[in-house]
């Protein structure tokens, strides 16, 4: 293994074209990674099923206290990324979610959706330099 990180989508037409893959650097790379985990569901991935996190199952869950929500989906992120995400030490996770309203004019309908902001800070482990990651999801979409 040449130990040379690839920039993710893959490009396909790269490969049948006998070109070069795209290359990034350690911080992006644990970012696309943080990302898959983040995006899959447990179950999903075929040769290992705990792989992922748990957001898709607390999606359609009944939300009685948001502060519960967001710490079962802190804990299960922080469980996946230090077991999935060796490159990263003293992982810390943090899960707030909001509810954002979005007014169609001219149609008379708004939309409430709940966002949830994630980060996750830690150390890099091959250089000790700081890492943060930082993203927004949008859920359950309410139309009225």
């Amino acid at each position: 293994m040449s130990g040379q990180l690839y920039n993710k989508p893959f490009r396909l037409k790269n490969i049948l074209a006998d070109k070069e893959l795209e290359i990034t650097g350690s911080g992006r790379s644990i970012s696309q990674h943080i990302e898959l985990i983040i995006f899959t569901r447990y179950g999903e991935h075929r040769h290992n099923s705990s792989f992922g996190c748990e957001i898709w199952d607390l999606d359609f869950e009944l939300v009685v206290s948001e502060r519960i929500w967001e710490e079962k989906f802190r804990q299960s992120l922080l469980r996946s990324v230090t077991t999935y995400e060796p490159r990263l030490y003293q992982v810390e996770v943090d899960v707030s979610m909001s509810e954002v309203e979005q007014l169609f004019f001219g149609r008379n309908v708004s939309e409430i959706k709940k966002k949830v902001e994630i980060s996750v800070n830690g150390t890099i482990q091959a250089t000790g330099e700081r890492y943060a990651f930082n993203t927004s999801l949008f859920l359950s979409p309410l139309c009225s």
